[in-house]
C-alpha cells in the first residue's frame, strides 16, 4: 500500500527481522521488475531447509533487508559527521538514493543454489562477476527502470567494481568484510534457522566516512586509548559468521544435498542441455522441474539425472562413506584439488567415481551411485578489509587484518577456518556393512596419504 508522508510517497513493508521497512515509489518500481521478483523463488540458504526446516527465507526479503541496513549505516555515518564535521563526510540525499538502490539489487544475479554450482563445479563464474551484473542490469526490464531513474551507471559501478569512478564508501557499504549484506543475512539466518547466534545492533553506530579519502571506517580510538568494546563488537560479527559456517553453511546433510544438486547441474551443463543464460532466469523450483525433464542424449546419464532429482525431492540424501578433513590431510589437499577439482576439468573425478561404482557392483551385486565432492576448494576467513583507526595511527585507517597480532581473537578465527575444509565421498548404498567395505575400496583408490576421519 502506498502512503503519503508529507510529499514523500513510500511503501511500508513489514519484515520479520527488522520490522517496518520503507521503500520509495522509485524503489518499489525496481522491486516490481521481473528480474527482482525472480528472487522470491531463490532460497537464501539453498538446501539448508532440508536440515533447518524454517530456513525457507529468500533472497527477495534479504535484498530488501540489506537496503534497510544500508540506510541504518548511512544514518550512523551522518550522525558521526555531525559530531565531527571536519573529519567525517556527510552522506547526501542523492548518494543515499544511489546506495539504497545498489543494496537492494546486490543479489539480483544469483542463480538457484548458486554457491553449490559455482564454488564446486567451476563451470560458471561467481554471481558477483562484472559480466553477470552487466547482463542482468543491461537489456532487461530492470536495466530499463534503472535508466529511467538515472541510476544504472552508478549502481553497475558499485556492484561490479568497473565503470565510472565512485567514492570508495559507495562500494564498501555493500561489499566489504562487515557491510549491509552481512549484517542483514546473519540476523536473518539466525531468525529462520532458530539458532541463537546474534551480534549487537550497536555495531552499526560505529561506522563513519572519512572526509578526505571517502573511505568507510570504524574509529576504535578515544582519548588516545583503544576502544576494546568496539573491537569486541566487530569480532562478534565475524564470530557469528564463523559459527554459521560451522553449523549451517557446511552442515554435513546440507553438503550431501549440495553434492546432488551440483552434480545434476554439472551433467546438464556439460551435455549442453542447460545453459548459463537459462540458469540466470530460473528459480529453485523451476530448476528442479527443468532438470527432471531434461534428456541428456544418453540413456544411463539421463536416468542418473532423474534419479538424483527424485532423491533430492524426497530428501533421500546420499550417505557419507569417506570424510577427509583438512587437519588430517594437509599434505595431500593440493594434490586432491589438482587431480579431481580443477574447475572445468571433471574427467578424472568422473572416471574415479565410475571405477568405484563398478567395484561396488562387482562386490555387492547391485548398482549404486558414488559421488566425490568438495564443497569449496579453500576454506579461509575472508580478508578482514573493514578499515579501522587505532591509537597511534594518526589519521590513517588500516584494514583490521593489520592488527591481527594485537587482536588474538581475529588471529584465532583466521586459523579456525581452514580446519572446516573437508572432502567427501557419498553413496546411495544404505547397508552399513557394504558402506564399510566401500570405504576401504575408496580409500585405497585415492592418493597415498589420504586419511579418513569418518567411522561407520
Amino acid at each position: 500500500m502506498l502512503r503519503c508522508y508529507g510529499r514523500r510517497h513510500v511503501s511500508i513493508l513489514r519484515d520479520p527481522v527488522h520490522g517496518d521497512i520503507e521503500l520509495s515509489a522509485a524503489e518499489l518500481r525496481l522491486v516490481d521488475t521481473a528480474e527482482f521478483q525472480r528472487l522470491r523463488g531463490i532460497k537464501q540458504l539453498g538446501s539448508a531447509s532440508l536440515v533447518y526446516p524454517g530456513a525457507v527465507h529468500t533472497r527477495f526479503e534479504h535484498s530488501i533487508g540489506t537496503l534497510h541496513v544500508c540506510d541504518q549505516l548511512l544514518d550512523a555515518c551522518n550522525k558521526n559527521a555531525r559530531r565531527d564535521p571536519a573529519g567525517c563526510h556527510h552522506v547526501t540525499d542523492d548518494e543515499r538514493r544511489v546506495l539504497r538502490a545498489a543494496a537492494l539489487l546486490h543479489d539480483v544475479t544469483h542463480i538457484p543454489y548458486g554457491h553449490n554450482i559455482e564454488d564446486q563445479t567451476g563451470l560458471l563464474p561467481r554471481h558477483d562477476q562484472p559480466e553477470r551484473f552487466a547482463t542482468v542490469l543491461g537489456d532487461s526490464e530492470l536495466g530499463a527502470e534503472l535508466d529511467r531513474q538515472g541510476l544504472r551507471d552508478a549502481v553497475l559501478s558499485i556492484l561490479s567494481g568497473v565503470g565510472k569512478t565512485v567514492p570508495a564508501f559507495w562500494r564498501q557499504v555493500v561489499s566489504d568484510t562487515i557491510d549491509a549484506d552481512l549484517l542483514d543475512y546473519l540476523r536473518r539466518d539466525a531468525a529462520f534457522t532458530g539458532l541463537e547466534l546474534r551480534y549487537d545492533r550497536r555495531v552499526i553506530d560505529y561506522f563513519r566516512v572519512d572526509r578526505k579519502d571517502q573511505q568507510l571506517f570504524v574509529d576504535c580510538e578515544k582519548n588516545g586509548m583503544l576502544r576494546e568494546d568496539i573491537i569486541s563488537e566487530l569480532l562478534r560479527v565475524l564470530e557469528c559468521r564463523y559459527h554459521f559456517s560451522e553449523r549451517v553453511y557446511y552442515h554435513h546433510a546440507k553438503i550431501a544435498a549440495g553434492a546432488l544438486l551440483s552434480r545434476m547441474v554439472e551433467l546438464a551443463l556439460r551435455a549442453g542441455a542447460l545453459s548459463a543464460a537459462e540458469l540466470q532466469r530460473q528459480n529453485d523450483e523451476g530448476l528442479l522441474w527443468r532438470l527432471g525433464e531434461i534428456d541428456l542424449g544418453e540413456a544411463s546419464a539421463t536416468e542418473r539425472l532423474r534419479r538424483f532429482v527424485a532423491r533430492y525431492r524426497r530428501r533421500a540424501l546420499p550417505k557419507r562413506v569417506l570424510v577427509l578433513p583438512w587437519y588430517q590431510n594437509q599434505a595431500v589437499q593440493q594434490q586432491l584439488l589438482d587431480t579431481y577439482f580443477t574447475p572445468g576439468k571433471p574427467e578424472a573425478r568422473f572416471a574415479w567415481e565410475a571405477a568405484m561404482e563398478q567395484q561396488a557392483k562387482a562386490a555387492f551385486g547391485q548398482s549404486c551411485d558414488v559421488i566425490l565432492y568438495c564443497p569449496k576448494r579453500r576454506m579461509q576467513l575472508k580478508e578482514s578489509r573493514t578499515l579501522v583507526r587505532f591509537p597511534g595511527s594518526g589519521e590513517r585507517t588500516l584494514p583490521m587484518d593489520t592488527f591481527a597480532e594485537q587482536i588474538p581473537r581475529l588471529r584465532d578465527l583466521a586459523e579456525s577456518y581452514p580446519r572446516m575444509w573437508k572432502l567427501y565421498v557419498f553413496t546411495s548404498i544404505e547397508d552399513k556393512v557394504q558402506r564399510r567395505r566401500l570405504q576401504e575400496m575408496c580409500l585405497q583408490a585415492l592418493p597415498a596419504g589420504c586419511r579418513n576421519a569418518f567411522t561407520l
